[in-house]
C-alpha cells in the first residue's frame, strides 16, 4: 500500500492515535514505517471486514500459538478494549490450545495433507445435513 506520507506526517499520525509510537513501531526504519503504518492502522484502530473485538481475540489465538507474551498482552488488553468478556477471554484461550494440540498431533503422524482436506470435506457435508435437518 504506497503511501504519499512523508516520516513526519506518520510519526504524527502515530502519536495522535496511539499517544506514543508504541514498539516495536519506534524501531522501524524511517521508509518501512511510512509504508507499514497505513495497513497497520487500517488493521489495529480502523474499519475492515472483520469487527475490531474479533480481531483482536484472533490476535489473541495466534499470540498463544506462537507463545508471545507482547503480542498476548496486547491483544488481550485491545479486545478488552472493544468489549470482549471474561467469557469471551477464556474461550478464545481454550480454541487457541486446540489448535495448536491437534496440529502437532496431525504433524506427529505426518498424516496426509490432501486426505486430511477430503475428511473435512466429508465432515461438512455431514454437518451441513445436520443443520438442514434441524430447520
Amino acid at each position: 500500500m504506497p503511501t504519499n506520507q512523508s516520516y513526519t506526517e506518520a510519526k504524527e499520525d502515530l502519536e495522535a492515535t496511539f499517544g506514543m509510537v508504541p514498539p516495536p513501531l519506534d524501531t522501524i526504519p524511517e521508509d518501512d514505517a511510512v509504508q507499514e503504518w497505513p495497513t497497520f492502522k487500517k488493521y489495529t484502530v480502523g474499519e475492515s471486514e472483520i469487527p475490531p473485538k474479533y480481531r483482536e481475540l484472533i490476535g489473541l489465538a495466534i499470540a498463544a500459538n506462537i507463545k508471545c507474551p507482547y503480542c498476548a498482552h496486547f491483544h488481550g488488553a485491545a479486545a478488552q478494549l472493544h468489549g470482549a468478556t471474561e467469557e469471551e477471554l477464556k474461550e478464545t484461550y481454550s480454541l487457541a490450545s486446540f489448535t495448536a494440540r491437534y496440529s502437532s498431533m496431525l504433524h506427529a503422524q505426518e498424516y496426509d495433507v490432501d486426505e486430511f482436506k477430503d475428511k473435512v470435506g466429508e465432515i461438512g457435508e455431514h454437518l451441513q445435513k445436520q443443520i438442514a435437518a434441524d430447520d
